[in-house]
């Protein structure tokens, strides 16, 4: 720590950029709390994490009416909420509600009655996964500024998750559903409140997630370069 508080202190002209308001607010408080601080939310390719069409419902056998509950991530933990996944699926009625999570190897035991797919490396196949979902759920409890919560909404799927790191800075009243980290009946009522569709639809989803165009994060990226380095007058 002293070796980073020795090579980062003191530079003239630093300005330090953040994924989430969440991450800006920690380095305020740090040692770093002299230099300027910008947020600049991650983004994503709106080109093709979009709505897709696809069979998923019929291949894994899932009845008509059944809400697909989805969870995403490339390596599976406590951290990332994996148990509350299993105590989730305890609680839920089998003949409405499913769960599907993607992400999971052979070291990973689940319930017979989650639906399991491995990692994938396809983004156009995760596109059709978010699409066929009808909740996107990240409880996960320690995060930045996730990205599967941006590619959900491309998909037009409403997002449910818990109030850690920048995680819930993504979602507002019209794209998602946020709830205090491990509460579970929070969780359930959140997902219901959704499922109903009477604020939350796949138009506003993928309204909100226009927010994310990572087309627009990188031109913020060369604004901010050129206004430091003094080119506000250029081309870059």
């Amino acid at each position: 720590m002293e070796t980073k508080k020795m090579t980062f202190t003191g530079v003239e002209d630093m300005t330090i950029v953040t994924p989430s308001k969440w991450l800006a607010s920690l380095v305020k408080e740090s040692f770093l709390n002299e230099y300027q601080v910008k947020v600049i939310n991650n983004g994503i390719d709106l080109n093709v994490f979009k709505p897709k069409k696809s069979d998923f419902r019929e291949r894994y056998k899932i009845k008509e009416g059944v809400k697909i509950l989805l969870g995403v991530s490339f390596g599976w933990s406590y951290r990332k909420g994996l148990d509350v996944f299993i105590d989730l699926n305890k609680r839920l009625d089998k003949s409405k509600y499913v769960i599907v999570i993607v992400g999971v190897d052979k070291n990973i035991i689940l319930p017979q009655d989650i639906i399991a797919i491995e990692r994938t490396s396809s983004k156009h196949k995760l596109a059709e996964i978010y699409t066929a979902a009808d909740v996107f759920i990240n409880p996960t409890r320690e995060e930045n500024f996730p990205t599967v919560n941006i590619e959900a909404l491309a998909c037009g799927t409403p997002v449910v998750t818990f109030r850690t790191g920048g995680s819930a800075e993504i979602i507002n009243k019209s794209s998602g559903l946020s709830v205090e980290p491990d509460d579970l009946e929070g969780l359930m009522k959140a997902i219901k409140d959704i499922c109903k569709g009477e604020c939350i639809s796949t138009e506003t989803c993928l309204t909100r997630s226009k927010c994310f165009d990572r087309k627009e994060r990188f031109r913020e990226f060369v604004e901010l370069y050129k206004n430091i380095a003094g080119y506000k007058d250029k081309k870059i």
